[in-house]
């Protein structure tokens, strides 16, 4: 079992930047791979960034673009997601998932979620 908890968000006017951290509970974090995602109203969940559970491998959606960064403190349990060139349409509450397997959560499917932070941007 993992439990999942997010902070970071808020709200930042365009240009700007966020870290977004994601604290997990249980001895076994480092065994887990890590994604970011978000979900804007009205709007499928979409993947944002993935992490391997040695942090030797990434995945990005392609609308990050540079301007994301994943990474993660498995000393810390710890995933972070750090943010810039914000814009308004990144908008969205932002949720953080653990699981096994990379692929997993590459489609978008994790059995472990957080119940998310919520990121506005002003224009």
């Amino acid at each position: 079992q993992v439990q999942l908890v997010e902070s970071g968000g808020g709200l930042v006017q365009a240009g700007g930047s966020l870290r977004l951290s994601c604290a997990a509970s249980g001895r076994t974090f480092s065994s887990y791979a890590m994604g970011w995602f978000r979900q804007a109203p009205g709007k499928e969940r979409e993947v944002v960034a993935v992490i391997s559970s040695s942090g030797l491998s990434t995945h990005y959606a392609g609308f990050v673009k540079g301007r994301f960064t994943i990474s993660r403190d498995n000393a810390k349990n710890t995933v972070y997601l750090q943010m810039n060139s914000l814009r308004p349409e990144d908008a969205a509450v932002y949720y953080c998932a653990a699981d096994t397997v990379f692929a997993r959560l590459q489609l978008v499917h994790s059995n472990y979620w957080g119940q998310g932070t919520q990121v506005t941007v002003s224009s």
